[in-house]
C-alpha cells in the first residue's frame, strides 16, 4: 500500500500522539489528517500533515475535509478529567461513533480504535459498559476492515498527573500478560501495522496480544 491518506482523531492523547508521529514517519502514508480541538502546534510541522480544527460535536461541518482511506480513533478521557459520567460518555463514546460514522460514509475502508480491556456492554461497571457500546456501534457500520484494541494499563509519559495510573502501572509490571501496562508507543505501532494489513471484517488485539500485533506484516 502507498500514497495512503490516514485519518487521526485524538492526536493530543498518549496514544494518539505516537499514532500520530508513527504515520508521519511512514513513507505509504501520503496524507495525515488530524481532526482536532484545538492546534497542535510544534507537533504540526510536517509538510503532508493537515489539520481539521472543529468541535466533535460539529462534525457534520468539516465532513467534505475528512477523507481517507485508514482512519485512527485514540479518543478518550476520565470521568474525574471529564467532570461528569455524561460528559465522559460523549468523549468515549458518542464522539469516536460519530467520527467514525462521518469517515464510513466518506468511503474510509479501515478503522482502528483504542477500547479497554474488559470493554463489554452487558458490565457492572460503567468504564467497561462505554467501551462495549462503542464496540457494538462500531460492529453495526460493517467496516470492510475494523480493529479494536483493549490494552490494560497504558504506559507512557502522559504530561499530566494521573497518579492512581502511575501506581497501577508500577503493581501490573509483574502480574500476567493479561494484565500488565502496555506502552502507548506499542498500541500506536500496532494500530498503524494492522491498518497496513486491514484484514478483513472485525479484529479484536487484547492486550497480551498488543506487542505481536506490532510487528510490520
Amino acid at each position: 500500500m502507498t500514497g495512503l491518506t490516514a485519518i487521526l482523531a485524538g492526536a493530543t492523547g498518549l496514544v494518539g500522539g505516537e499514532c500520530l508521529a508513527h504515520l508521519l514517519a511512514d513513507d505509504r502514508y501520503r496524507r495525515v489528517i488530524v481532526v482536532t480541538r484545538r492546534d497542535l502546534g510544534r507537533d504540526a510541522r510536517s509538510a503532508k500533515l493537515r489539520q481539521v480544527i472543529v468541535d466533535f460535536g460539529r462534525l457534520e461541518e468539516v465532513r467534505d475535509r475528512v477523507q481517507g482511506d485508514h482512519v485512527f480513533c485514540a479518543l478518550g478521557t476520565t470521568i474525574r478529567k471529564a467532570g461528569s459520567r455524561e460528559r465522559f460518555r460523549e468523549v468515549d463514546c458518542v464522539y469516536p461513533l460519530s467520527f467514525a460514522a462521518l469517515a464510513r460514509g466518506n468511503g474510509a475502508s479501515h478503522f482502528s480504535i483504542v477500547s479497554a480491556l474488559g470493554a463489554n456492554r452487558a458490565s457492572p461497571f460503567f468504564y467497561s459498559r462505554v467501551k462495549g457500546e462503542v464496540e457494538e456501534g462500531l460492529r453495526a457500520m460493517n467496516w470492510p476492515s475494523l480493529a479494536i484494541f483493549r490494552p490494560s494499563v497504558i504506559a507512557g509519559d502522559r504530561g499530566e498527573s494521573r497518579p492512581l495510573e502511575r501506581v497501577s502501572e508500577h503493581l501490573l509490571r509483574l502480574a500476567p500478560s493479561t494484565w500488565r501496562p502496555v506502552a502507548a508507543s506499542d498500541i500506536a505501532a500496532a494500530m498503524v501495522a494492522t491498518a497496513l494489513r486491514s484484514p478483513p471484517g472485525v479484529t479484536v488485539v487484547e492486550s497480551r496480544h498488543i506487542v505481536a500485533a506490532a510487528a510490520p506484516g
